[in-house]
């Protein structure tokens, strides 16, 4: 019996290995194996011998037995060894992850996870209305403004117009009351 553990001394399986040094081959070693193999609950069962199944040579699998020679044995039980280690590593994280994914569920479907959705949605309403409120009242600052910008131009308009009329040519020009300058201001 060989227990295989990882590098943090995790247990990752077992294999079970018999060795026969004969002169022939008999299937029967198989069923004894497996019959070993379910008493010893071991994950894996290898039979190594000199002498191999007929057709057979280095490494095969048959009814569920590892079979090699001896000369392939170290590479076999490296393989196998590293193969546990990894179905090992895989189920401790599926079952990490099945834990995780029950927790993140449980999370995603109670109340605390709803509450918090909609403690997000009811501040970016309200952010959404509060910036629509803002936007009017700054529009409605703004065309009051431009009225009064309006008034202040055109009475002033009135107001040099006037005075020309009563002074004359002597009243200094006003370049940003010329007509250019005022259908410029007037485009903004």
């Amino acid at each position: 019996m060989q227990r295989v553990c990882s590098t943090t001394g995790q247990v990752c399986g077992t294999i079970i290995w018999e060795s026969k040094r004969v002169k022939n081959w008999s299937d029967g070693w198989i069923e004894k194996l497996k019959e070993d193999q379910r008493e010893a609950k071991a994950d894996i069962a290898v039979l190594v011998s000199t002498v191999l199944p007929r057709g057979i040579t280095g490494i095969h699998q048959q009814n569920g037995v590892w079979i090699a020679d001896y000369t392939l044995v170290i590479g076999l039980a490296t393989a196998l060894r590293h193969g546990l280690m990894e179905i090992a590593a895989a189920k401790t994280s599926m079952e990490g992850r099945s834990e995780k994914l029950e927790m993140l569920y449980d999370y995603l479907s109670g109340p605390q996870f709803r509450q918090q959705i909609e403690a997000i949605v009811d501040a970016f309403v309200s952010m959404s209305k509060d910036l629509d409120q803002e936007r009017r009242a700054m529009e409605k600052i703004w065309a009051k403004r431009e009225k009064q910008i309006e008034k202040v131009v055109k009475n002033t308009s009135r107001m040099y117009g006037s005075l020309q009329g009563i002074v004359g040519s002597t009243l200094p020009e006003l370049k940003t009351l010329e007509l250019k300058a005022l259908n410029s201001v007037e485009d903004r």
